[in-house]
């Protein structure tokens, strides 16, 4: 499982389908209703928030506008309901990280969109995050 702290923008066709459907996983896992990944590092800055479903249907809804933007179908009911979200904080270094793990990923699967996308500095995160100084975050495996 990858939820990427990254803006969805940048990701691939498939690793946007991924990611959408990653995140209703992280979702279902986090309103209980099944009973694996239950323990996956990627939901603790979520499981960590006052309200994690609406956290992470918050996060859903950010991949779900990447989505609209590129005429995608993907199904916003699906997105639990909940009100507004405080902004998640994540480190530069978690974002710089994945930055590099997500153009080795694009280099290998999509060498075209890979090129499209240039070198942005810094990249931008989420919608759903704000980023603060520090390095790879502690929930991350390297």
């Amino acid at each position: 499982m990858r939820l990427w702290s990254l803006h969805p923008k940048y990701l691939d066709q498939k690793g946007l389908v991924a990611l959408w459907r990653e995140g209703l996983l992280a979702q279902a896992v986090l309103k209980g209703a099944t009973t694996g990944y239950r323990n996956h590092p990627q939901l603790q800055r979520f499981r960590v928030q006052l309200s994690p479903v609406p956290a992470i249907a918050a996060y859903l809804r950010g991949v779900h506008a990447e989505a609209v933007a590129r005429d995608c179908c993907f199904d916003a009911g699906k997105i639990a309901s909940g009100g507004t979200t405080p902004l998640i904080d994540v480190p530069q270094g978690q974002i710089d990280f994945e930055w590099r793990h997500l153009i080795a990923k694009l280099e290998a699967r999509a060498p075209t969109w890979r090129k499209a996308l240039g070198t942005p500095h810094p990249p931008a995160p989420h919608p759903l995050f704000r980023t603060i100084p520090g390095g790879i975050a502690e929930w991350e495996r390297p």
